[in-house]
This record gives C-alpha cells, sequence and structure tokens, in this order.
C-alpha cells in the first residue's frame, strides 16, 4: 500500500489542499490510461487552485477501486524516458465507487449529484456498444438488449449514462455534458449517436431532451501508457519504498485537444496542457491513422515476428522503415490537417517509439482489433480506393491482422485472441480453408468491413496476396519485401 510518508523526497506531492475538491466530474473507466492523462491534467490545475475533483468508477473489476480507497484515493504516475524519469503523487480524486461491488444503482446516484458537470469516460472502443463501420449503436448487443428491457438496471454505458440523464431530469438538476476520451473518429459524436438512438427506443421526447440539452464534446487523447507488469511493480515499490497496486508509468509526452463544448462549466484545462478547439476531427484523424494506425501494424507484424515490444520493432530496420512509410505515403494524404508538419510528426511518432523505458507490448496493443480496424486502417484503404491510389502498407496491417487471428504464431504456438467478437473469429477460422478462403470470410464481417469492401476487386486480390506472403515467408521477411519494393 503506498505510504507518503515513505516517499523519497524527490517525488511530487499534491501542493494543494484535498479537502476543497469538489465531486464535479464522474470518469467511468479507471484504467491506465485515464490515470496518466487526464487525471493528470486534472491535478495540475488542482495545484493551482481549481475545485473540480473526479468520481472515478468502475464497472467491471473492483480491484483498482479497492486498492485506491485503502490508500486514501492516492495513487502514483511516473513518467519515464531512456535517461530520466519523474514520479508525482495524484490526488485529485475524491469518490470510487465499483458498479458490481458497490451496485449499479451507487453509480447513477453518483452522477446524480448536483455539482456534477462532466462525465467522461476511457473504456476502449468496444464499451460503446456500437458498429465501428457505421458509427451507430448496435441494437442486437447483449447489453443493450437487456438495457432496453431493464432500463432502471442498466449493464451497458450507454444505458447507465442515459439513466443518470434521466434521473437528473426528473429531480430538476442541471445537464452534464458526456466526453468520450477514447480513441475513435468522432468520438463525441459517437457517444451521442448510442445514447440519443437507445433513448429514442424508450421515448422519442427523451432523445429530444437530449439533443437539446446534453452537449458531447469530441476529443483526441495522446500519450503511451504501458500496462504495468508485476517487474515494474517491483522496481517501482523498491523506489518509492512501499508497494503502490494502483501506479501507472508513462511517456513524458501528453497531447490532449478538446472540443470546447461544454453544457455546465469546465476545468481550465488548457492550463494544463490541453487545447481547446472547435473542431478535433482533423486531429483525432491524424492521430488515429498516423499513431494508432502504424501502432496496430507494429503490433500485429510485430507479434507475429516475436517482437515483444514496440521499442524492439524500432531495433528492426525494416519495421522502422515500414511505419515511417505507412505514416506519410499511405496515411498522411487521407488527412483532412491543415498547417502540421506531417513528416515532423512522423519522426516524432517513431522517436516516441524507440523510447526503451517503455515497455509498450504489441500484444496488448493488438487487443480488440474489430473495434479498432476500421478507423485506423480502412477508412485509409476507402479513401485510397476512391482517387485509385495504392496503399499497401495499409493493407499489409490489414492481412497482419487476418494472419493474427487466425491464432497460431509464426513459431506454431496458439495466440489467445482478446476481442469482443472473439467467438465468431475462432468459427469463421474454424471453418475456412488456410489463404484465400480465410480471407474471403473475414472480409464477411460486416460489423467491421462494412458490406463495400468485399465488393472491391482490387482490395480483396491484394489483401489475399499479403495475407498469403506472409503465410509463406513471415511477417519479417513480408515486411522487409515491401520496404524493399517501396
Amino acid at each position: 500500500m503506498l505510504e507518503l510518508e515513505r516517499l523519497p523526497a524527490d517525488v511530487q506531492r499534491p501542493a494543494y489542499d484535498r479537502s476543497q475538491l469538489k465531486t464535479r466530474m464522474v470518469h467511468i473507466g479507471f484504467g491506465a490510461f485515464h490515470r496518466a492523462h487526464q487525471a493528470l491534467a486534472t491535478d495540475k490545475l488542482a495545484a493551482q487552485g481549481s475545485d473540480w475533483g473526479y468520481c472515478e468508477v468502475n464497472l467491471n473489476s473492483g480491484t483498482l477501486i479497492q486498492a485506491l480507497r485503502q490508500q486514501d484515493l492516492l495513487y502514483t504516475l511516473t513518467e519515464k524516458a531512456d535517461e530520466s524519469l519523474h514520479t508525482r503523487v495524484i490526488g485529485v480524486v475524491t469518490q470510487a465507487l465499483h458498479g458490481k461491488g458497490d451496485g449499479i444503482e451507487a453509480v447513477i446516484e453518483a452522477m446524480s449529484q448536483p455539482d456534477v458537470a462532466i462525465v467522461s469516460m476511457t473504456v476502449t472502443e468496444k464499451g460503446y456498444c456500437y458498429m465501428p463501420s457505421s458509427g451507430k449503436l448496435n441494437p442486437d448487443h447483449p447489453d443493450i438488449v437487456h438495457d432496453l428491457a431493464h432500463p432502471g438496471e442498466p449493464r451497458s454505458l450507454p444505458g447507465l449514462i442515459l439513466a443518470a440523464i434521466i434521473r437528473r431530469r426528473e429531480r430538476n438538476l442541471p445537464p452534464f455534458s458526456v466526453m468520450s476520451c477514447d480513441n475513435m473518429p468522432e468520438n463525441g459524436h459517437v457517444t451521442r449517436n448510442v445514447i440519443t438512438q437507445l433513448a429514442a427506443r424508450h421515448n422519442p421526447a427523451l432523445a429530444e431532451y437530449i439533443q437539446a440539452h446534453i452537449t458531447f464534446p469530441s476529443t483526441m487523447v495522446d500519450r503511451i501508457v504501458p500496462a504495468m507488469t508485476d517487474a515494474a511493480f517491483d522496481t517501482l515499490a523498491e523506489r518509492l519504498g512501499s508497494r503502490d497496486p494502483v501506479a501507472v508509468e508513462a511517456e513524458p509526452f501528453f497531447q490532449w485537444v478538446i472540443e470546447d463544448n461544454f453544457v455546465n462549466g469546465r476545468p481550465a484545462w488548457e492550463n494544463a496542457g490541453a487545447e481547446l478547439v472547435s473542431d478535433v476531427l482533423p486531429f483525432e484523424e491524424m492521430k488515429l491513422r498516423m499513431l494508432n494506425g502504424s501502432h496496430s501494424f507494429l503490433a500485429y507484424l510485430g507479434f507475429l515476428a516475436g517482437y515483444e515490444h514496440i521499442s524492439d520493432c524500432m531495433a528492426d530496420a525494416s519495421y522502422r522503415a515500414a511505419a515511417r512509410a505507412l505514416m506519410l505515403q499511405d496515411q498522411a494524404p487521407t488527412l483532412r490537417t491543415q498547417g502540421v508538419d506531417l513528416e515532423a510528426y512522423a519522426d516524432s511518432l517513431i522517436a516516441r517509439y524507440e523510447n526503451r523505458a517503455i515497455k509498450h507490448r504489441t500484444y496488448q496493443i493488438a487487443t480488440d482489433g474489430t473495434q479498432k480496424l476500421p478507423q485506423r486502417l480502412l477508412d485509409s484503404a476507402r479513401w485510397h480506393l476512391r482517387n485509385g491510389t495504392s496503399c499497401d502498407f495499409v493493407l499489409l496491417g490489414v492481412a497482419g491482422w487476418m494472419r493474427y487471428v487466425s491464432g497460431v504464431d509464426e513459431q506454431g504456438q496458439a495466440i489467445e485472441i482478446r476481442d469482443p467478437l472473439k467467438d465468431q473469429l475462432a468459427d469463421i477460422v474454424a471453418n475456412s480453408e488456410d489463404g484465400a478462403p480465410r480471407v474471403k470470410a473475414l472480409l464477411g464481417l460486416n460489423a467491421v468491413f462494412g458490406d463495400d469492401l468485399q465488393q472491391q476487386p482490387a482490395f480483396v486480390s491484394r489483401v489475399t496476396e499479403l495475407y498469403q506472403q506472409l503465410v509463406k515467408q513471415g511477417a519479417r521477411a513480408t515486411v522487409q519485401s515491401l520496404v524493399t519494393q517501396g
């Protein structure tokens, strides 16, 4: 357990009176990224006199919430580079709840506190119960089906937020803003879609109220935050003098772009390094395609080649060149950003990937691919198809995903696929011959590929060629071959 009195003198402690904080935000998804990103920015503002505090909520696992409670709602964040590190104690959490342990009613009630002005979330793409190919609510999602039948006992994120909106409306409390901090294009629009479309199935008037009174600001978030390992916890405990089971580590880089569209106030995040803008979409696209797209590319093809971390991929000249080519040749032309030096941005990403102090596992990034592929790679592929241009590195990333979800690595070892559609993927793999038939079967996943890409002969044939090359030659040789051709 974290013990402040045992911490070294160089660890930064909260420089503010925590008793003055108010629970003005509820955040759903107390994961590593939120702890190292949004909570950090809000903690910096508290040191400047802000009274905005967080009620942190985890809907499923209660381990972190329980550990946080046991150490007075404090935890440490360590920023690590190859030759430097800095640790600070984050003290901006005012409440902590676990959906299963405390009950979903307690979570709804927390969002119904009069001071709450923002409900935010980092629950990954799969938590929105939406169809990535369209950005709309998936009415067949089991949790949505449940919430339509039992709106007072929601299981889904949209159902939970809708229940709080209803309660606040009934109590004549001011509305809150709903802010997604997940990696999805137009994440505010997706959040609006799933909540209003669910509301409309209950009561059209409720959907109209939400459209008129609730805002859904979009955001773009960027920071590499690897999952903590046992070794990382042990090393940190030795340095701090006590164990912190809620600890998180991150790279020094931090970026947060926020659409300034809040209905009931917000923290002055611009004073903590955030950018407040009128349109987030160009920033989102740049980050999703250049950073997240290259991350997915490296995750699948790196894992298949036996590289455990992104920094390991960067030690391979072919993978380094492929990642940069993906960014600048395939992704950059599809972007709507203006006044941004995309070559410099790509070089900065490569430099961040080289950071050996950040152990960002390829397997971690490879999870939930069916939710990530559309915005990271497939939207770019569609752009190139419309414009009659090639995008072989994007298509190799798609083929790499197909090879990965086939479930066996190049050494013949089983890959544990972590994905909300893992059962469907396993069924497709089990019932398709490896090669062109498997590619065709996977392209039939409309929730991922829509109904258009499987009708594009150029797309299908090239992905099939690259997939077959991966099977025959392996990931490393295939990447090297494509770099040489480029």
